[in-house]
């Protein structure tokens, strides 16, 4: 008889951070055996704003997410780890972004884990080097979706929000007791007395 515990949803919310582009949000559901989207889209502050204040930027990021975590109340966040080849410039940027989410998520309670790019590729499109368009066709088909998300930061941060979940199925597997094998029968535990040597 299964576990019904086992099938209880669980939400995620994906962050797809950006330096100076749109940041992608989504929340994703899961009951264990289907995936779907319950929000998704992407952030797009204008130059006005951003050159209006250095900070108000990150103000918009953080009031979404706080947004996002009251009306949606995820049980984690999945945020999109620093490219480490990124310049340092395009690097600060995207960290304070980054700090922003986790910011949020401790105001919530609420855990973060973070992924590497190439890990979010290989997790959602089996290929760590694939393209945006890639990306977006293969969340469509894991989700069920009826049109290609858009906008690709959108597509983005639901690849994160299903890379998390999937890394959470393979740690439920992994960690899972394993069950007992059948011991064999005592006879063949039996080791055969060794024959005798002929005497000298």
């Amino acid at each position: 008889m299964s576990d019904p515990s086992r099938y209880a949803a669980i939400r995620i919310l994906g962050v797809d951070p950006a330096a100076a582009g749109p940041t992608g949000y989504a929340v994703v559901e899961s009951d264990g055996r289907r995936c779907r989207a319950l929000s998704y889209g992407a952030l797009k502050v204008s130059d006005k704003i951003r050159k209006g204040s250095a900070g108000a930027a990150l103000e918009a990021v953080h009031s979404l997410l706080c947004s996002l975590l009251r009306e949606y109340t995820p049980q984690a966040v999945a945020v999109e780890s620093v490219f480490s080849a990124l310049n340092v410039k395009t690097a600060l940027r995207l960290a304070e972004v980054r700090g922003v989410v986790l910011l949020a998520a401790a105001q919530h309670g609420v855990e973060v884990h973070s992924y590497a790019p190439r890990l979010v590729k290989a997790s959602v499109a089996g290929y760590g080097h694939a393209d945006k368009r890639q990306l977006q066709v293969m969340v469509r088909a894991l989700l069920g979706m009826t049109e290609i998300p858009e906008p690709a930061d959108a597509a983005d941060a639901l690849a994160v929000a299903l890379c998390h979940l999937a890394a959470q199925r393979f740690e439920r597997r992994r960690s899972a007791p394993r069950a007992e094998r059948p011991r064999p029968p005592a006879q063949a535990l039996r080791t055969a007395a060794p024959a005798p040597r002929p005497a000298p």
